[in-house]
């Protein structure tokens, strides 16, 4: 016989969202029959998430194993999340949730079990993002320009970008240049981190990182950023873009 699922898929949730709820004692074998399914299918179709979960009043925690799970199935599936609702009343859950929330590379936020709705209105919400940026396939060279306070979601439609441009045979990426008179900071820690992971990941398609800033904050990004990628790194003035981007390109010219 098999046992009752103490995390189980909500049905009704709108299609682009994935539902789910947690009550009881959760086992690991709520992981392996309901979550990890659904986080497979959404990395089949190479498609993010945007997780909805809610803590019942009668939910108890996780077994050693099932918490052991939830963080290596965190882990696995982490670049597939775009947005996260944490539904709860529980005081340890909702201070729990905020705490790795502020960890995570995506937005997380936390809902009372009154606020069901306002919890699925910001996930069907439209991600706003304020990096401009545009690919330069003459010189392949990527140009981010940053309006505002950085997010998670910002760094993963610019990677999400630079990886489609690579995956349907746009060419070698030589250089990306940031370009801000005044670095406008980060909206979390998260984003920081997201940043920083960008960086690192893409270190292999992308040599050289130029930033052409007059921000403080830019005049000691090469130093900082050599710790986390082996991108040649060079700095330039706010109004010496061309230069930037001709140093990026390695010294190719435009055709």
């Amino acid at each position: 016989m098999i046992s009752p699922l103490m995390f189980e898929g909500i049905n009704e949730m709108p299609a682009q969202l994935i539902g789910l709820c947690a009550t009881g004692t959760v086992s690991e074998k709520d992981y392996e029959r309901v979550v990890i399914p659904l986080f497979e299918e959404a990395r089949r179709k190479g498609r993010r998430v945007r997780v909805f979960i809610h803590f019942d009043p009668e939910f108890e925690g996780f077994t050693a194993a099932a918490a052991w799970e939830d963080v290596t199935v965190g882990w696995r599936y982490l670049r597939l999340f775009e947005r996260c609702a944490v539904v709860g009343d529980q005081k340890w859950i909702r201070t729990g949730a905020r705490a790795v929330g502020a960890m995570l590379p995506c937005p997380v936020r936390v809902f009372g079990n009154g606020e069901r709705q306002a919890a699925i209105e910001w996930l069907r919400a439209p991600l706003k993002t304020a990096l401009d940026f545009r690919v330069l396939p003459d010189r392949g060279v990527v140009v981010v320009e940053p309006q505002g306070r950085l997010s998670a979601g910002d760094f993963d439609t610019l990677e999400a970008a630079v990886d489609d441009w690579i995956d349907t045979g746009g060419g070698a990426v030589n250089g990306l240049v940031i370009h801000a008179r005044e670095f406008p900071g980060w909206e979390d820690l998260g984003s920081a981190w997201r940043h920083i992971r960008f960086l690192r990941d893409h270190h292999r398609q992308i040599p050289r990182v130029a930033f052409a800033s007059d921000s403080k904050l830019a005049a000691l990004a090469p130093t900082l950023a050599q710790h986390f990628a082996k991108a040649e790194i060079e700095r330039f003035d706010w109004d010496a873009l061309d230069d930037a981007i001709r140093w990026a390109s390695g010294g190719r010219t435009s055709t």
